[in-house]
């Protein structure tokens, strides 16, 4: 089937549950493999691409995606600027970042700056598409390595006064924060809506002074509160 300029149209119901992802890569060829992989996924859409940060931050504010997959070494803005921007105008979001082995470096401020998890350029196609629908459902992705030197760069002492500040629920609900249960399954976990484990999360980030789920998941192993 096509529309009225020839474009292959996709049967709405079959995509009406497709995870909108936005690809950031100042390499083209990337970006076409990126995208020739993914519109074969039935669950994943690819509704646009950006060569730069600047481009990337307008183009997320444009389309809404649901996931960014963003590269961090590019030229003018690059990707942890970019990220930055994408928080400071409340874009909902989730950030994937894509990097190489020899740019670990770079994902601790990447994370510091937003990011829910990274993936190395060389991945498995469908370890990708998995590590998409992953951070989709709320989950962190945090390499055992990258989360020691997150811990190492934190100050021990920092806010740890206020965990005291939580309630007995919010304390459940963290330490499966920091076991990378996502919204849905902490819902699960403790016969709750997910309505209300949202209302949970907010109050933690805000009673802990934190901006993202993954600072405090970290929080949580930092201060003995994870599961």
């Amino acid at each position: 089937m096509a529309d009225e300029h020839g474009n292959g149209v996709r049967h709405a119901a079959g995509r009406a549950q497709a995870i909108r992802v936005l690809l950031v890569d100042d390499h083209q060829v990337v970006r076409r493999g990126l995208r020739t992989f993914l519109e074969i996924q039935d669950d994943i859409e690819v509704v646009g691409e950006a060569s730069d940060g600047g481009e990337g931050v307008a183009r997320a504010e444009e389309l809404r995606p649901d996931v960014v997959l963003m590269d961090i070494k590019m030229p003018g803005m690059d990707g942890i600027e970019a990220l930055r921007k994408l928080r400071e105008l409340g874009n909902p979001a989730r950030v994937l970042i894509v990097t190489s082995f020899t740019e670990q470096r770079t994902v601790v401020p990447a994370l510091r700056a937003g990011a829910c998890g990274y993936v190395y350029k060389d991945i498995d196609p469908e370890a990708l598409a998995g590590a998409i629908r992953s951070v989709h459902a709320g989950h962190v992705l945090l390499q055992p390595e990258v989360a020691g030197a997150l811990l190492a760069q934190d100050d021990p002492g920092t806010g740890q006064g206020r965990g005291t500040s939580l309630t007995d629920r919010e304390r459940e609900v963290l330490g499966l924060i920091a076991d990378g249960r996502s919204n849905r399954e902490i819902a699960r976990a403790l016969v709750l809506s997910e309505k209300t484990v949202k209302t949970h999360v907010s109050n933690i980030l805000m009673k802990l002074d934190l901006s993202d789920r993954t600072q405090a998941a970290l929080w949580a192993v930092r201060h003995g509160a994870a599961g």
